[in-house]
């Protein structure tokens, strides 16, 4: 079941995603993302979604409206998908899809017209199911939050109109 992370969830959920990076050795010891991994979607207006069976806690997802700030979202019809993961032990049972499925929904709900995604490049598993759900690359929109990883940029329409589309 996808849902709603609830407000006493969310040190379970910033430890789940820093695991699931962790562990897929996409984050060093002492790495300042960890930090931010912990707290996204804390208090900020964010949607942070949870995959749950029974008590378990299998993945998380969280939508981000266009602000200012935005790292990849550029426009206000747009919104971030941001740090989809999924607990290693619960991979290949179709968690990430139903997480990103959900964020799709949650982003018609408030009326956006494009997600867009950062991945890092050794994500390969992701970014395959990120193009099998329609999502397409927009290398214009890669960039590197430091020296040494240059993310890579993907987006989703949702007017019906496919991606890469002029602005």
């Amino acid at each position: 079941m996808v849902r709603d992370a609830r407000a006493a969830e969310m040190p379970r959920v910033g430890e789940l995603r820093v695991r699931t990076y962790t562990e897929q050795g996409l984050l060093g010891p002492g790495s300042d993302y960890a930090h931010t991994l912990r707290r996204l979607g804390d208090g900020s207006g964010d949607r942070v979604l949870v995959a749950v069976e029974g008590g378990s806690l299998l993945g998380t997802a969280t939508f981000k409206p266009y602000r200012e700030d935005s790292e990849v979202a550029h426009f206000p019809d747009e919104a971030e998908l941001r740090a989809v993961a999924v607990a290693p032990e619960s991979h290949r049972r179709g968690v990430g899809r139903e997480l990103v499925e959900a964020t799709l929904r949650v982003a018609r709900e408030y009326g956006t017209r494009r997600l867009v995604l950062s991945t890092q490049p050794a994500m390969t598993a992701a970014q395959h199911m990120y193009e099998k759900m329609g999502f397409v690359r927009i290398p214009e929109r890669d960039w590197s939050p430091y020296r040494g990883l240059t993310l890579l940029a993907y987006e989703r329409a949702l007017d019906g109109s496919c991606g890469n589309s002029p602005r």
